[in-house]
């Protein structure tokens, strides 16, 4: 891939000559889930909404620089609206709808973005912001309607002109030891990087009908809902949903035609509980996943049923795609496997002194980034010098990541170095649901883990001490996640709680939560194909309770 100029702006330069050359050609199909809404917009006309998005944005008072942070269901206003936040060269800062009160706290606090966008719904998530508020789809006291407003607004936009490397995008990613960082992207390395996500793995032309379900949140978002498919001229599908309805998800392959599919393992494990025979893929023919490594049942199945293969790819917040099973390669697929280097990435597995392993040693996956650093790779962690240089050491960027690399060149997934929680899709950093846990009166100290699960990949589990004058039961437990839910998102909620004695903890008294991971593996493994008598439902009154020695 060559390197952008030195001015490079997605909007402009990439959809904007969409816009110019296939003016007519379909942009972004968005439906509701239960097929009730319908609409689609042609390259010129998404580029017109935002151009008035972006007059809008600007009389509002957001200028080029400025943090927003987007936080929409999947409408198609926040298509419309990364694009104008971009043509004024303002940095969104997309976050998940699953974000409570104190979630969103942290982040306005953390970020200081000068303008909040989300839609009418969560506006009661956010008292406290003092700056541009702007609501969709309805309003409240105090905030500006972006429906009516962005109807005045005309819609041509003079081009202002955004460097290359300057920033983006920001995303907020998990932390093992904190509250969660935030990465920044540049325009270089992320909304023109992807060119490699959108054309290499999505494997995409612009006769394609992309689908990825990805909440638009995440960084996954970015790869696969915007960038890549937009930097190919494909066609965005959006299904708008609260609620993962599968026979509606299924019978959008043959309804509306879909050509490329993107899912987390996951998300094809839920669907294949589910006769998906019953089902058709008329015109379906790439399908990529990614977040955590797939089995052999899921790839057969889904094989089985629609007829291909899945082809699985590895990145993360901090780059784009870096390792992938790609399909223009020809290569024989290896299940469960990330795959081999992408272009542009120069890519080795390292030990603890960032010295080369041979294959078949474990280590961390790292990116070599001198004498030449590579597009696709982020600028910083925000406002953390010190994190920032950790990631960066001896001329590589350590991924965190424990890998194995075969002697034909795929990469395997270990685990990760440090203790960030892979479920559902989601990573999550065990300090911050510790830190809601601490909150509830009852505990005196919380640690938590992933254990395995056969549908989320790893499910949060919290290993609980009391204060004196507390016992556990199962009543407790419940309050505990009562208590959880109220503060934090539902994707960081313990699954499972189990009151112990003690932690187990390091001479200088930091908690090994790898004694636990460990501890939770051994016990999968011996209750392989049975539900153990540890697993907490919220669907069940019951709930075990067993005292530990942190062993």
């Amino acid at each position: 891939m060559n390197r952008p100029p030195k001015y490079y702006n997605f909007a402009w330069d990439t959809f904007g000559r969409w816009a110019s050359i296939r003016p007519g050609a379909i942009a972004l199909h968005s439906v509701n889930i239960d097929h009730s809404i319908e609409r689609k917009f042609t390259f010129r006309q998404l580029f017109q909404l935002a151009s008035q998005s972006a007059n809008f944005l600007l009389a509002a008072g957001i200028r080029k620089g400025d943090r927003v942070v987007v936080m929409l269901p999947r409408y198609y206003e926040w298509w419309v609206i990364m694009l104008s936040l971009d043509m004024i060269g303002a940095i969104p800062a997309p976050a998940t709808l699953l974000l409570t009160q104190n979630d969103l706290e942290f982040r306005i606090k953390s970020c200081d973005p000068h303008a909040i966008i989300t839609d009418a719904e969560s506006t009661e998530k956010i008292n406290s912001f003092d700056k541009i508020k702007i609501s969709i789809r309805g309003s409240r006291p105090g905030w500006i309607d972006y429906n009516t407003e962005i109807a005045k607004a005309r819609d041509t936009f003079d081009y202002i002109p955004t460097l290359a490397e300057e920033p983006s995008i920001l995303y907020f990613t998990s932390a093992t030891n904190s509250q969660p960082k935030m990465v920044i992207h540049t325009h270089a390395s992320y909304s023109y990087a992807h060119k490699i996500t959108g054309g290499l793995w999505l494997d995409l032309r612009p006769d394609d009908l992309h689908w990825n379900i990805s909440d638009l949140g995440w960084g996954k978002a970015a790869w696969s809902s915007l960038y890549g498919p937009w930097q190919m001229g494909a066609t965005i599908f959006a299904m708008h949903f609260k609620k993962f309805q599968i026979p509606h998800v299924l019978e959008a392959f043959e309804r509306y035609n879909i050509t490329t599919f993107c899912a987390p393992p996951t998300a094809l494990r839920l669907m294949l509980k589910e006769d998906v025979s019953k089902y058709k893929f008329p015109v379906l023919r790439h399908c990529v996943s990614a977040g955590e490594p797939l089995t052999h049942e899921v790839a057969d199945s889904w094989k089985n049923a629609t007829g291909h293969d899945i082809y699985e790819g590895y990145g993360q917040t901090e780059t784009i795609i870096q390792v992938a099973n790609v399909r223009s390669r020809h290569e024989e697929i290896q299940v469960g496997s990330m795959g081999k280097a992408m272009p542009g990435f120069d890519i080795h597995v390292l030990d603890e002194n960032q010295q080369e392993l041979r294959p078949g040693e474990e280590g961390e996956l790292a990116i070599r980034v001198e004498p030449e650093r590579p597009i696709g790779l982020f600028l910083k962690y925000w406002n953390e010098p010190e994190m920032t240089k950790n990631a960066f050491k001896n001329g590589w960027y350590l991924t965190g990541d424990r890998v194995v690399q075969d002697e034909k060149g795929y990469f395997w997934f270990v685990g990760r170095a440090d203790d960030v929680i892979k479920s559902s899709d989601f990573r999550i950093g065990p300090t911050e649901v510790e830190d809601t846990l601490l909150k509830h009166p009852a505990i005196l100290e919380a640690a938590v883990v992933g254990k395995p699960d056969e549908i989320r990949c790893q499910l949060v589990k919290a290993f609980v001490v009391l204060h004196d004058g507390y016992e556990g039961s199962p009543e407790l437990a419940n309050d505990i996640q009562k208590h959880c839910r109220a503060m934090t998102a539902s994707y960081k909620l313990p699954r499972e709680i189990e009151f112990v004695s003690h932690l187990p903890k390091t001479t200088t008294g930091k908690v090994r939560r790898v004694e636990l991971r460990e501890l939770e593996m051994k016990r999968t493994a011996m209750a392989k194909g049975k539900i153990t008598d540890l697993r907490y439902s919220e669907r069940q009154a019951t709930h075990n309770i067993r005292k530990s020695q942190g062993k």
